[in-house]
C-alpha cells in the first residue's frame, strides 16, 4: 500500500477505528484506565507526525495574513458565541451540563484540528500559526463568556494551568522536535530516513487517537446517558451549524478556498481534551456531569470531523 492510498482510505480506516474503540470500552471496560492514559502521548505523537509535513519557515506568513486571521476571529470569538449563547438557553436548569457545554464549546481546538485541517485540505500552516492566537484568546475571554451565560450563580473558577500544559505537550514540544528532526534530515541520511518513515503515520496515529479517547470514555457517557440527553441535541446542532459560521466569516473576509476551510474547521473544532481538567476541577456536585458533557461533545465532535474532511473540501472549492 501507498501513502496515496491510505490517505484515500483513511476515513473507512477512522471509522472502523471508533467501533473498536467503541466495543472495547464497552466489552473491556478495564482497558479503560489504560487508553484513558494513552490520550495525551497519542495525540502528542499525533501532533508530531503532522508537524514533520510541515514547512515551518513559511510559518511567519500565516501570522501576517490579516484577513485570515480577522476570520479566524471573527468565527471563534464572536460569531460561535452567539451561537453557544443561543443553544445553550434550554439547560440552564440543568447547571452541571450546561457548564460543561460551555467550557466545551466556546474554547477552540489548539491541537488536533491542525490534522484534521490538513486532512480537509485546508491550509493547516496558517492554523498552527494561529495556534497561540487562539489559546491567548480564549484565555482571556473564556471567564468573560462563562460569566455572561451562568449569570449571577457562577461557581466556576478557572486556572490557566490545563491550557499551558496542553499547549507545552500538545503543540510545543512536538512542534520543537519537528523542527529539530526536519532540520537534521538536511545532514543525516539516517534522520532523513526517519522522517521520511513518519510520513506514513498522521493516518494511524489519528486512528490510535480515536480509539484511546473514545475506548476510555464511552463507558462513562452511556453511564450517565439519561441525565445527558437534553444536551445531545445541542452539541449535533453546533456541529451543523458551526461549520456554517466559520464558512460565513471566511467569505465576508473573501479568503481563497484553502484558508476559508481551515477556518471553517477551526470554528467547528473545540478544545474538548483541553478543558476537560477544568470540568474535573469544578465542585463535587457538578464534576462529574459536566465532566461528561465534555467527553460527549469529544464523542459528537470525532464523528464530525469524519464527515467534515469529506464535505468541507466539496463544498468549499472558491
Amino acid at each position: 500500500m501507498t501513502r496515496e492510498q491510505l490517505e484515500t482510505q483513511q476515513i473507512p480506516l477512522y471509522f472502523a477505528a471508533v467501533v473498536l474503540a467503541i466495543a472495547a470500552g464497552l466489552l473491556a471496560p478495564d482497558t479503560a484506565s489504560h487508553l484513558q492514559a494513552l490520550v495525551t502521548p497519542a495525540i502528542a505523537v499525533l501532533m508530531y507526525a503532522m508537524f514533520l509535513q510541515i514547512p515551518f519557515l513559511d510559518l511567519r506568513q500565516g501570522l501576517g495574513n490579516r484577513r485570515f486571521m480577522g476570520a479566524l476571529l471573527l468565527a471563534n470569538f464572536v460569531l460561535v458565541p452567539m451561537l453557544v449563547w443561543a443553544a445553550t438557553r434550554g439547560l440552564v436548569e440543568h447547571p452541571a451540563i450546561l457548564i460543561g457545554a460551555l467550557l466545551v464549546l466556546l474554547t477552540p481546538c489548539i491541537d488536533y484540528v491542525v490534522v484534521f485541517t490538513h486532512i480537509g485540505k485546508g491550509d493547516s500552516r496558517l492554523i498552527l500559526a494561529a495556534t497561540p492566537v487562539l489559546l491567548l484568546v480564549q484565555l482571556a475571554l473564556l471567564p468573560l463568556y462563562l460569566a455572561l451565560m451562568l449569570g449571577a450563580h457562577n461557581p466556576v473558577a478557572l486556572s490557566i494551568e490545563p491550557f499551558v500544559e496542553a499547549f507545552v505537550l500538545l503543540i510545543a514540544l512536538p512542534m520543537l522536535l519537528a523542527v529539530l528532526t526536519s532540520a537534521g534530515a538536511r545532514r543525516s541520511q539516517a534522520i532523513a530516513r526517519w522522517n521520511d518513515a513518519w510520513a506514513w503515520m498522521p493516518v494511524p496515529a489519528m486512528a490510535l487517537v480515536l480509539i484511546a479517547v473514545i475506548g476510555s470514555q464511552i463507558a462513562v457517557v452511556l453511564g450517565d446517558f439519561q441525565r445527558l440527553l437534553p444536551i445531545i441535541p445541542v452539541y449535533v446542532g453546533f456541529a451543523l451549524l458551526a461549520p456554517l459560521l466559520g464558512l460565513l466569516s471566511a467569505r465576508l473576509f473573501r479568503l481563497q478556498a484553502r484558508e476559508a476551510r481551515a477556518v471553517t474547521f477551526s470554528a467547528a473544532t473545540r478544545n474538548s481534551l483541553v478543558v476537560l481538567p477544568l470540568a474535573l476541577a469544578l465542585p463535587e456536585d457538578l464534576r462529574v456531569l459536566a465532566a461528561a458533557a465534555v467527553i460527549t461533545q469529544t464523542l459528537v465532535e470525532l464523528v464530525s470531523e469524519l464527515i467534515y474532511v469529506r464535505v468541507v473540501p466539496a463544498v468549499v472549492r472558491t
